[in-house]
């Protein structure tokens, strides 16, 4: 029973093998030889498959079912009856769901800042601008513009904040539109974005860094090396006819400053009082209204608060600055250069200085005869006292 087992194992096995060209040639030599070449080439040509890359991408396992693309038949319209099921989709459904109401989005006060019309009690409550300081550091000075106490807290008056607001936006519009340097200050982390937007919109300069002192007081040391350029009525600048003034030219100094931080910053305000520079700044329950000209009750604190102050000043520049340029191109100049700089000095206006200058070092005809008539009267005068004698 064994070994009949062993025979049909070994048999089976026999029978699998590939038969070998000396068994073919046994059994029948001549009648085979065709077939044996074809087999032969058969196997050279599976051999080169092997190495080629479509049989190695064949071998892959994920790609088994892949369908290679062919020219043949129309082209299928299933993209775009998807796409247009989608579409239909999306219309029957967009209404759907619920409406996102506005919400607060800290770059919108900086890319599109309010103007001064679009000051509101409940912009400014929403700002924090109601916020004071904790009832042990409040300065008496401020009692005028506290509405109360809350939670140990002075509360600002937010009626007193939009009144004071809307008058230093009138301040700032009318600096801007007779020609005035606006300079806007905040030194504060995370003041730097919205003072120097408001200083785009006004045309100004600004500062949102640590305030040199003597930047005001001692200009000439200070800011001496800084460019100054020329502007006509309409903004555009004049290259020529300036250079030998503006050789000896001190620096300017700014007809309004805006302060967001008068507390950080009261040597500057200082400067700006001893050269009388009006003064605009946020004040706090805890600073003295007094450090700046035109004060406005607010949270100096919350960085929303300041970057609506802020943004609706720079929008009261902004708009004085158009006023200004509308009345220019009509022919009307709303501002006085500076005293010492006068019109443009061409070639014709030197020619004219150089003809000046020559004829006041040589004297004219009609002054040499009358030195030569009085000489001579003179001469006349001696003889006849020589002769009396």
């Amino acid at each position: 029973m064994i070994l009949r087992n062993v025979a049909i194992r070994h048999g089976r096995q026999a029978l699998a093998a590939p038969l070998r060209k000396s068994f073919f040639r046994a059994l029948n030599t001549e009648a085979l030889t065709h077939d044996t070449a074809a087999i032969e080439h058969s196997i050279q040509n599976h051999a080169k498959e092997t190495h080629s890359i479509e049989a190695t991408i064949n071998q892959l396992h994920l790609t088994k079912s892949f369908v290679p693309p062919s020219d043949e038949g129309e082209p299928s319209d299933e993209v775009k009856q998807n796409y247009a099921i989608k579409q239909h989709i999306k219309k029957r459904t967009a209404k759907l769901g619920s409406i996102v109401e506005k919400h607060y989005e800290p770059e919108a006060l900086v890319i599109n800042p309010p103007g001064p019309e679009h000051v509101t009690l409940e912009l400014l409550l929403a700002s924090q601008s109601h916020l004071g300081h904790s009832t042990s550091l409040w300065n008496p000075a401020n009692q005028r513009y506290i509405f109360g106490v809350r939670q140990g807290i002075h509360i600002i008056s937010l009626e007193e904040t939009a009144a004071h607001l809307r008058r230093a936006a009138k301040v700032v519009e009318g600096v801007a539109y007779h020609g005035g340097l606006i300079l806007f200050v905040g030194t504060r982390a995370g003041q730097a974005a919205c003072v120097v937007k408001a200083a785009q919109l006004s045309k100004g300069c600004h500062l949102f860094e640590r305030w040199t002192p003597g930047s005001i007081t001692n200009k000439d040391q200070i800011l001496g090396k800084c460019d100054i350029k020329v502007v006509d009525k309409d903004d555009v600048e004049i290259t020529q006819g300036y250079e030998e003034k503006l050789e000896g030219w001190t620096a300017l100094k700014p007809d309004l400053v805006v302060c967001l931080n008068p507390l950080e910053n009261y040597i500057m305000l200082h400067e700006c009082g001893l050269n009388n520079i009006p003064t605009i700044g946020i004040v706090d329950t805890d600073a003295d209204p007094t450090w700046v000209t035109y004060p406005i009750p607010a949270n100096d604190d919350s960085l929303r608060c300041v970057q609506v102050i802020a943004g609706v000043l720079g929008r009261a520049g902004e708009e004085g600055q158009r006023k200004r340029l509308e009345v220019a191109r009509e022919g009307q100049v709303t501002w006085l250069p500076p005293p010492g700089l006068g019109k443009p000095e061409t070639e014709e206006d030197k020619k004219r200085a150089a003809v000046k200058v020559k004829k006041a070092s040589k004297p004219s005809d009609e002054q040499e005869q009358e030195r030569t008539r009085g000489t001579r009267g003179r001469r006349g005068e001696l003889d006849g006292e020589d002769l009396e004698l």
